[in-house]
């Protein structure tokens, strides 16, 4: 079982238990997942399955956005909901236009230290097993790309938001360096990715829909991205039988209409995605990735 599927993790699972679920669903071992999402948070979250994991390499930079709420008053150790209070709690007020201003200087390339209970790792560990022992957890601030942060409603010691970001970039460590700023504190009371590069709510399924999917008659490959939707920025070509031989045997192949492209994706048939190639020279294009590789003929 080949392909991407994509779910709307809901609250309170870790995307590595989604991971796991989808495995047992699917019974399928080969299950990744293109970008972890906070227990607290729901949403887009793409899976890769089977032959369809490499592809992750190719959404490592993938631009995701969000929706979510902050709450003003204090800060939490985790920067979310999750956490526990670092002090008692402030009474706020703030306006609309205040935070629009303040959440203007959040925007363009910024330098953001990840939240302590995070996956970024300390000489091999990492951070958030350092926290849970209350170990002193020094992360270097990285750059990171806000391309939006809009603020979108404010009432009370509450504001929503709408953000555009960059891979790397934590709205946790917004959420609480904005309270930083104003001085009162805050914390992400709530947050949901709309999308993950080419991936939207729309394409989005629940673990019951899933669990449904892969119960009925029907194939739950029908629940699955078409591939031909995968990857839009390269441009795709159907090959005939002697092309695809070669290209499942990572050899190298001439594709004179794709003489502009990088990289390419070969497609055999409608459905069947059987390799990403990248140009060498002109227009021969070799397999950087073989997803559906030459079957060994069996013999009795």
């Amino acid at each position: 079982m080949n392909g991407v599927l994509i779910l709307d993790k809901p609250s309170g699972l870790t995307s590595h238990d989604v991971v796991n679920r989808v495995r047992g669903i699917l019974n399928e071992r080969s299950v990744g997942h293109l970008g972890t999402l906070d227990p607290l948070a729901t949403g887009v979250l793409p899976l890769v399955i089977g032959n369809l994991t490499r592809l992750a390499q190719f959404y490592t930079a993938s631009e995701k956005t969000y929706e979510g709420l902050i709450r003003f008053g204090f800060a939490t150790d985790t920067y979310d909901a999750d956490g526990e209070a670092l002090a008692p709690e402030e009474e706020v007020q703030l306006t609309l236009d205040a935070l629009r201003e303040l959440a203007s200087h959040f925007t363009g390339k910024i330098e953001q230290t990840p939240p302590p209970f995070s996956a970024k790792k300390i000489q091999g560990v990492p951070a958030y097993k350092l926290a849970r022992k209350q170990k002193d957890v020094v992360l270097q601030p990285v750059q990171v790309e806000i391309k939006e942060f809009e603020i979108l409603t404010a009432e009370g010691n509450r504001a929503t938001f709408r953000a555009r970001v960059t891979s790397g970039t934590y709205m946790r460590s917004v959420a609480h360096d904005l309270g930083q700023r104003i001085g009162c504190g805050a914390h992400l009371g709530s947050l949901r990715r709309t999308s993950v590069a080419e991936f939207d709510l729309a394409d989005a399924h629940t673990l019951e829909q899933l669990d449904a999917a892969a119960q009925s008659a029907s194939s739950p490959e029908d629940v699955f991205i078409h591939p031909r939707k995968l990857l839009p920025q390269f441009p795709c070509v159907t090959v005939n039988d002697e092309v695809a031989s070669d290209i499942r045997t990572g050899r190298t192949v001439n594709l004179p209409e794709l003489s502009k492209a990088r990289y390419v994706k070969v497609f055999y048939g409608q459905r069947d995605l059987i390799a990403i190639a990248t140009r060498i020279a002109g227009t021969l294009f070799h397999p950087k990735i073989v997803l559906a590789p030459q079957q060994t003929p069996q013999h009795t």
